[in-house]
């Protein structure tokens, strides 16, 4: 599995392999990419952690509303460099805050 953190707010959209874009029809199923009930905050921003398949490359988020995108003036982000176990790991343990989902 691959890792990323996503701000609150942000979800993903489009999703690489490394032949392109994933494709559903050649692949017959969507790509496995989960959030996980793990987070942190950081510069009083919350993010989420995320899993994905190994066959994933990159992925592109977009923010879930129009007020975040006003606010931001950010339309959508690649993100191409995806994290192994060990670093997610590393992040966790500099973390200003490491949060769960309220149950």
């Amino acid at each position: 599995m691959k890792y990323f953190f996503l701000t609150a707010g942000w979800t993903y959209n489009r999703i690489w392999e490394r032949g392109g874009l994933w494709n559903e029809v050649a692949w017959r199923r969507k790509p496995h990419i989960r959030c996980l009930p793990l987070g942190i905050v950081e510069n009083n921003e919350t993010l989420w952690l995320y899993e994905v398949e190994d066959a994933v490359i990159m992925v592109e988020v977009i923010p879930l509303s129009e007020s975040v995108k006003l606010d931001r003036n950010i339309k959508q982000v690649v993100l191409k460099r995806l994290m192994n176990p060990q670093q997610v790991i590393e992040t966790l343990v500099k973390a200003q805050r490491v949060i769960k989902p309220e149950q």
